[in-house]
């Protein structure tokens, strides 16, 4: 009897394994296929679906790791930071030696603006693994966000001598360099981002601004030449360098570039407005007749349109003024003055209009508003003298 009882006991005992091994094979089992389920759904950007498959993983093991460290990647696609930061600092602490989890906790933190609490996140995933680019550019650029040029420059050279083709982190050591007052050195490491990469306009841009900040103006003029030419679906782009062109005295280059944007651009007021200007600088010095006609003809169509802006309506009228037309050029500058902002000279050439007709009240308004906005010039001195002399001429009430 009792040797039954043994006997009896050892099989219900082994039948409990045997059924606990059973469910504990299961539960793995569907432990995974939840996994994979999300990992699926994310692929195909369900991340509804993503969140509840790994919700599930999590209720079967709720000491995973990786289903945190899934659900709160996911919880980061959709937005949902306060989710994701709290899913993904359980998963660190069920596996502090991870990199993964810090790494995203640093995306979360970044994308919240809250760069300094990132770049201590990316700070951690380099003290545990140096040999990712990736991650070396995101502290850098959370450090260059934070205000703190200097200290991103080390990570980048350290990314850059593990990837030496990785022209993001070659552009922002560039603007970092630049930042720190070494322009030379932003120079070349912005030349040989884009001389990996030429078509990459930012670091072009950059260059830009660096050749025009320091009077290098045939440098500054080719790198415009190749990003309106990279660029050839963006007005603005051919409207900078038809106006570079003008500055530089190459009136013909202005005109056929802006020429080549109006063709292109035919309903987009900067253009007209861009060409305007040219035409009539080319006629100031000579009074050039022909040059002011085709001034006037391009400025009037951003000029007549709804909405016209500032600064057409001011060289429409400044064209209209010239060519003898005061009435009309009084009409239009006053305009030009209500709309901001306002360029100082507009009060100029409305007074200019004004005086001409004899409308002196408007006249001498005009001259006080453009002396508010003085900045102390021998210029201004004659503009109060002139003011001064047309008070006396006013009529008393």
């Amino acid at each position: 009897m009792r040797r039954l009882l043994i006997v009896s006991v050892g099989l219900g005992a082994l039948m409990v394994g045997t059924l606990l091994a059973w469910y504990l094979v299961h539960q793995e089992r569907e432990y995974q296929r939840l996994i994979a389920t999300g990992e699926t759904a994310l692929s195909q950007n369900q991340t509804y679906g993503a969140i509840e498959a790994f919700s599930g993983a999590l209720a079967l093991k709720g000491d995973s790791m990786l289903a945190y460290l899934k659900r709160g990647d996911t919880y980061r696609r959709r937005g949902e930071y306060a989710a994701a930061l709290r899913d993904l600092q359980e998963a660190r602490v069920r596996d502090p030696a991870a990199p993964q989890p810090v790494e995203l906790l640093g995306d979360v933190n970044a994308a919240m603006g809250q760069y300094a609490d990132a770049a201590e996140h990316y700070d951690v995933f380099v003290s545990l693994d140096d040999r990712s680019p990736r991650v070396l550019y995101k502290l850098a650029l959370t450090r260059y966000r934070n205000g703190e040029a200097s200290r991103a420059l080390d990570p980048l050279r350290a990314a850059i001598a593990l990837d030496a083709d990785f022209t993001e982190a070659l552009y922002l050591l560039g603007m970092c360099l630049r930042e720190t007052g070494q322009d030379g050195d932003a120079l070349d490491t912005l030349a040989h981002a884009v001389e990996i990469n030429p078509a990459f306009v930012a670091a072009r841009e950059e260059m830009m601004a660096i050749f025009d900040s320091t009077g290098r103006r045939r440098e500054a003029l080719q790198q415009r030449e190749a990003i309106a030419a990279l660029e050839p679906t963006r007005a603005t782009r051919l409207i900078d360098l038809g106006l570079t062109y003008a500055r530089g005295g190459r009136t013909d280059a202005a005109v056929v570039t802006l020429g080549r944007a109006a063709e292109r651009f035919p309903d987009d007021p900067m253009v007209y407005t861009a060409l305007g200007r040219v035409w009539l600088d080319a006629a100031d010095p000579e009074g050039d007749r022909v040059a002011l006609g085709k001034a006037i003809e391009a400025l009037k169509r951003p000029a007549t349109s709804a909405g016209a802006s500032g600064e057409a309506l001011m060289l429409y009228g400044r064209a209209l003024l010239r060519s003898g037309e005061a009435s009309d050029a009084e009409r239009v500058l006053v305009r030009a003055t209500e709309q901001p902002p306002v360029e100082r000279a507009v009060f100029i050439d409305l007074a200019n209009a004004a005086e001409q007709l004899g409308h002196i009240p408007l006249a001498t308004d005009a001259l006080r508003h453009f002396l508010a906005l003085t900045d102390g010039s021998a210029a201004d001195a004659a503009i109060a003298r002139r003011l001064a002399r047309l008070e006396q001429e006013q009529p008393t009430p």
